[in-house]
């Protein structure tokens, strides 16, 4: 056959598989349909096609016919065909096609582009580690328009049971990763949901809750801690979350720019609440002396008010649970707000919206939300505190 490309009547299907592998002449060498292999003076062999496309004559690559066998090159060149026809063009899909991250890729731009809403940069780390270790390894080269259920199913499945509450959020956060690829138009599905009933339900009532103290227990450990040799920035930060009824990085991370000494007040920016809602919090007397005590651990490079070891670095989650541990205290930090609630639900009169808002959660219920248009800061205030005089520290 020649290598000039063909004059004269264009014929169909004139190519064979066999001709294909044989032929060395260079130059292009038609099948019909405007595709053409194209033989470089090398040896190398390739497929093309050329097309009218908005009036002008365009070349548009398919492939190597390495990989590309004669079926597979006569089927794409008649769907670009029929999609120039229509007035599409195929060059134009085919770019878009290419844009098309990979799974990883696309989560990795999600990652990045939900830095601003993470509550600290631990459950960004976290949100991102989890698809490293659990999900890539599956699927994570695959073109995300690619991923089917079943890549999912098989990534889950391993951890499913073994570790039901990673793997729910893992879930979760694969689910993300495809809805942002749906808003790109790169799927029009989420196969995260479509493997629901191909995943054993989870028996909830086997969640283990995080360990805490009953009430009357507390004021042992806070006495406990106290006489320890551990630094004071630990023994302080302690005391402070435990009179507070915070969660742990909502203590370790304070900085002194949150607090109204003259007020007894602490303000939580909403970056660093749960709820992403700025948390007011009234001090008792203790607190206040725990802050002017924390003041002879201030250090120039930073703000924390509990300082690590580490410069610029507030005192870690590990050293809490590590001392408790080792004080033989059954419980973890985040407990004691379970510790606080039992107490004020069960010894005193306090509302109960009073103490939910003591504890920053959100209420579900739409009546009562509407008439707490105030975050009864006052009555926390007289909340804390008797909380802190029930511990003996007022």
């Amino acid at each position: 056959m020649s290598g000039i490309k063909p004059t004269g009547r264009h014929l169909e299907k004139r190519l064979s598989a066999a001709t294909v592998r044989a032929i060395k002449t260079p130059g292009l060498h038609g099948d019909g349909n405007g595709l053409y292999l194209k033989v470089d003076p090398s040896g190398a062999k390739r497929w093309i096609q050329r097309l009218m496309i908005e009036g002008k004559r365009r070349d548009i690559g398919l492939g190597s016919a390495s990989f590309i066998s004669l079926a597979e090159a006569r089927e794409r060149a008649l769907e670009n065909r029929k999609l120039a026809r229509t007035g599409g063009d195929p060059l134009a899909a085919k770019k878009r096609s290419m844009d098309v991250l990979t799974f990883k890729a696309a989560a990795e731009k999600v990652h990045e582009l939900s830095k601003p809403n993470w509550r600290n940069d631990k459950h960004g780390d976290q949100w991102i580690n989890t698809l490293t270790t659990y999900v890539f390894p599956f699927f994570g080269s695959k073109r995300i328009d690619t991923v089917g259920s079943a890549d999912v199913l098989a990534a889950l499945s391993p951890i499913w049971n073994s570790h039901p509450e990673t793997a729910r959020r893992v879930k979760q956060r694969v689910g993300s990763v495809f809805k942002w690829a749906m808003a790109n138009g790169w799927r029009t599905d989420n196969p995260a949901d479509a493997i629901g009933k191909a995943l054993p339900k989870h028996d909830r009532s086997k969640v283990k809750h995080r360990e805490a103290l009953p009430y009357d227990a507390v004021e042992t450990a806070i006495g406990a801690v106290a006489a320890s040799e551990a630094g004071l920035a630990t023994k302080l930060a302690f005391e402070f979350l435990v009179l507070t009824a915070t969660r742990s990085g909502e203590t370790r991370e304070a900085v002194w720019g949150e607090f109204d000494l003259e007020n007894a007040t602490w303000t939580i920016p909403a970056a660093r609440m749960k709820a992403k809602k700025p948390h007011r919090i009234p001090l008792p007397p203790r607190c206040l002396a725990i802050l002017a005590d924390a003041k002879t651990l201030k250090r120039e490079s930073d703000d924390y008010v509990f300082p690590g070891t580490k410069d610029k670095k507030p005192l870690s989650d590990m050293t809490l649970s590590k001392l408790m541990k080792d004080l033989g205290i059954a419980a973890v930090p985040h407990g004691f707000r379970s510790s606080f609630r039992d107490w004020a639900g069960e010894q005193t009169h306090h509302p109960r919206e009073v103490i939910e808002f003591a504890l920053a959660h959100v209420i579900k219920d739409k009546a009562e939300a509407a008439y707490a248009r105030s975050d009864l800061f006052e009555k926390r205030r007289a909340l804390m505190s008797d909380w802190s005089d029930y511990l003996k520290r007022g």
